[in-house]
């Protein structure tokens, strides 16, 4: 089920939790917090953010056919409490800070994207994860949708048993095979990095010349394969969400 948001109800609930959170009593606890708001960089107040990121771009949007649209009158589709189970968790890795390099000039930089029409098309261990693919992509200056575009594809849209068994939705590898992960959001996070400091900083500019090197034809760890379809399913889906 779907539900329409005011958008002054959303900006008045966001300001209203970071002025909870950021109250504290004498012992350093907040004082009233709502449950999962636990600070700015909590996932409900990330999961507002782009909640509200996505109202200021439909404003923009209206702007050239409406003259100055009342914000009282401007509603979007939210899923219902009652369907809605986003992936809450918190980063348990450390995640350095890696910058683009002026190799990057690719068309693959972080850019906006609506928020719910990216977290509508995730299913299964990527249920939920659309203000993980946005953070990340703004952390590491990549287009959310690439992100989840190859997210999708390694994992059979959150299917796969590396994204159930190991919270691994990038295909990524470790000393002992495919790697492990506390949560889905690390995964996210690494991957991102990944592509940042060993493909984008280093001039790969396509998905194509991405995927020569993340999946390269004829690896001796894809027998399959599988790798054959890389560019070609990540370019399919990198189409559907944008």
């Amino acid at each position: 089920m779907m539900g329409p948001i005011n958008s002054n109800w959303l900006f008045q609930s966001a300001m209203s939790s970071l002025q909870q959170s950021s109250a504290t009593n004498g012992s350093g606890a907040a004082n009233s917090q709502m449950p999962g708001m636990a600070g700015p960089g909590s996932f409900m107040m990330l999961l507002m953010a782009a909640m509200l990121e996505n109202v200021q771009q439909m404003q923009s949007q209206q702007m050239p056919t409406q003259q100055a649209p009342a914000a009282n009158n401007l509603s979007f589709m939210a899923p219902a409490s009652s369907s809605y189970n986003p992936a809450v968790a918190n980063l348990t890795m450390q995640h350095k800070d890696v910058a683009t390099s002026a190799a990057d000039q690719s068309d693959l930089k972080f850019r906006p994207v609506q928020f719910l029409k990216l977290d509508g098309q995730l299913a299964g261990k990527l249920s939920g994860t659309a203000v993980h693919f946005i953070e990340a992509g703004k952390k590491y200056d990549i287009d959310p949708n690439l992100l989840s575009a190859i997210a999708v594809h390694e994992t059979g849209n959150g299917s796969s048993r590396a994204a159930n068994e190991k919270n691994n939705i990038a295909g990524m590898m470790g000393k002992n095979g495919l790697r492990s992960y506390e949560t889905v959001a690390d995964s996210i996070y690494d991957m991102a990095r990944n592509l940042r400091q060993n493909y984008l900083n280093q001039g790969k500019e396509s998905i194509a010349q991405i995927g020569a090197k993340y999946a390269p034809v004829g690896a001796a760890n894809d027998p399959t394969g599988l790798n054959n379809h890389w560019t070609q399913g990540v370019s399919k889906f990198y189409t559907q969400l944008t």
